[in-house]
């Protein structure tokens, strides 16, 4: 068995904004295991600025991981586990890690990580469409497009432009759209304050929203708990979640806040088996959940659609990302109408 690994640099076929920043390319790396004739290839991707990985140490890892390769393994396929270390240090490589050898467990060429009825074909994985922030114009389009893509689920960022331009956005669409036609998400990223939290989700409030994800900065946990008690939209923890890697820490978190729902994002989490470790804990408290990707090329939302497609959860899943980049890798994913399919007469690029 070796392991090698190569950066990547998925180009933005229009620059993203969010509340944190403007992105024109995504960087990551692709993590390969070769073993008799057989190679598993996971997606190791991470977000400057959001992330928790070392970079400083990234590339090292790395290598020591390849160069480990046979025992890092045996103690995985042994145990459903990695060691400690790379899933508290490197989360996106551990998703990466952990997904390649998935991979290869099951046969190789980056396809089957979940065998389900979506790996078969025969079942598809509703996703929200991703407005993404710009100026009005620009945002208007993207509402436009999405609903004449079919899309019932929209999922809007908001809190790089203005507010009031924002809220005209949203009015636009329940003007022509009820609430059981269109299903509206917001993603904040933390951009309200807390002096002005709580007009602003009154404000939006009036345009009957799903829920809201991360509206105020992670570790406010006092005011978070409020805004989910009280509340007035139905708040979904993501930023949150980043960092705790401790399933006691995870338990006393959700205890603690009580959110509405909360977002699993596996590169940023520690990978599948620590989502898993999220899921035990919300399904003990009734607390729903889905899947999102973190701007992962389509080798690593393929790792992340078919686990969340073993789970059937019901929920619209955020999975709509693969179509962001100008150089993806071509993949047997397709949309239509809103949903995430599988074409298995097709084959990777």
């Amino acid at each position: 068995m070796y392991a090698s690994y190569r950066p990547y640099s998925l180009e933005f076929k229009r620059p993203v904004l969010t509340s944190r920043s403007r992105m024109t390319h995504k960087h990551g790396y692709y993590l390969t295991i070769t073993y008799n004739g057989m190679t598993g290839t996971g997606e190791c991707s991470y977000i400057e600025g959001l992330s928790i990985d070392d970079l400083a140490g990234y590339e090292a890892q790395l290598l020591h991981i390849c160069s480990e390769i046979e025992e890092v393994a045996e103690i995985y396929y042994d145990t459903g586990t990695l060691p400690i270390e790379i899933v508290h240090r490197f989360p996106s490589i551990a998703f990466g890690l952990e997904t390649a050898l998935l991979d290869l467990k099951n046969g190789g060429r980056h396809e089957i990580i979940e065998d389900s009825a979506f790996f078969q074909g025969k079942k598809s994985i509703p996703i929200n469409g991703l407005v993404w922030m710009g100026d009005e114009g620009f945002m208007r389009e993207q509402i436009a497009q999405k609903l004449a893509d079919g899309f019932r689920c929209i999922k809007i960022k908001v809190g790089a432009i203005d507010f009031d331009e924002e809220c005209r956005l949203i009015e636009s669409i329940r003007t022509n759209y009820t609430s059981d036609q269109i299903e509206i998400r917001l993603d904040a990223n933390g951009a309200f304050t807390a002096t002005d939290v709580r007009s602003k989700l009154k404000r939006l409030s009036a345009y009957t929203i799903h829920s809201i994800e991360q509206p105020i900065k992670p570790q406010q946990y006092v005011l978070m708990h409020q805004l989910c008690r009280e509340n007035i939209i139905p708040i979904a923890l993501d930023e949150e979640l980043i960092g705790t890697t401790d399933t006691f820490i995870r338990q006393r978190l959700l205890e603690t806040i009580r959110p509405q729902y909360i977002i699993l994002k596996p590169s940023l989490l520690g990978g599948l088996a620590a989502c898993d470790d999220w899921i035990a804990q919300t399904d003990r408290l009734n607390i729903p959940w889905w899947a999102t990707s973190a701007l992962e090329g389509n080798i690593g939302l393929n790792a992340i659609a078919q686990w969340a497609a073993s789970k059937e959860t019901g929920m619209v899943q955020g999975l709509g990302t693969g179509a962001l980049y100008a150089n993806n890798l071509p993949s047997p994913m397709y949309i239509c109408h809103g949903q995430l399919l599988y074409d298995q007469s097709q084959r990777w690029g």
